[in-house]
């Protein structure tokens, strides 16, 4: 884990001195926490285009600790310098004890723990960045389909918040 850790903080490290301010107050990387499915914290790191990387780290259903990394497209749908949408795939990785409710003709619904998951996901979300000011709230949906240990799929949902320091 303590690697793991190292690699993303140099990752992080990297991509941010070749940014450019596409954020909130002109800044480019916030952090912040988000309720639902994981419940964390989220990094966004902003490219120099109007996309975006996020890496979400939290408590989920399909593992815990959950980390998930996707890459954002953002759209401007409503014309608006406050509201965007956004769009975009991602990979996940459940480490520890996971839950799934599994359907087997001879057995019927039942549960299993993993000890790992792996999975894709595609996200879509509504943010609201108000103007003069460093926060970013945001709501998304998106779909988990899972890879490994076992193939399946999940909904995933969540409300945020993040601070552009």
């Amino acid at each position: 884990m303590r690697k793991l850790f190292m690699l993303i903080t140099v990752f992080i490290l990297a991509v941010s001195f070749n940014l450019f301010a596409q954020s909130p107050g002109r800044r480019n990387i916030g952090f912040g926490v988000m309720l639902g499915d994981p419940t964390g914290l989220t990094l966004k790191i902003w490219t120099p285009t109007n996309n975006a990387f996020v890496i979400d780290l939290g408590s989920s259903y399909f593992g815990s600790p959950r980390i998930n990394v996707d890459y954002l497209w953002h759209f401007n749908a409503f014309r608006s310098n406050t509201v965007n949408l956004y769009a975009g795939p991602g990979a996940a990785l459940g480490f520890g004890k996971g839950h799934g409710i599994w359907y087997d003709n001879n057995q019927g619904f039942y549960v299993r723990n993993n000890n790992a998951g792996l999975g894709v996901r595609g996200v879509f979300g509504v943010d609201f960045v108000p103007q003069n000011n460093p926060l970013e709230f945001f709501v998304e949906l998106g779909v988990l389909v899972g890879l490994a240990p076992d193939f399946g799929s999940a909904v995933d949902a969540a409300i945020g918040i993040r601070f552009y320091p």
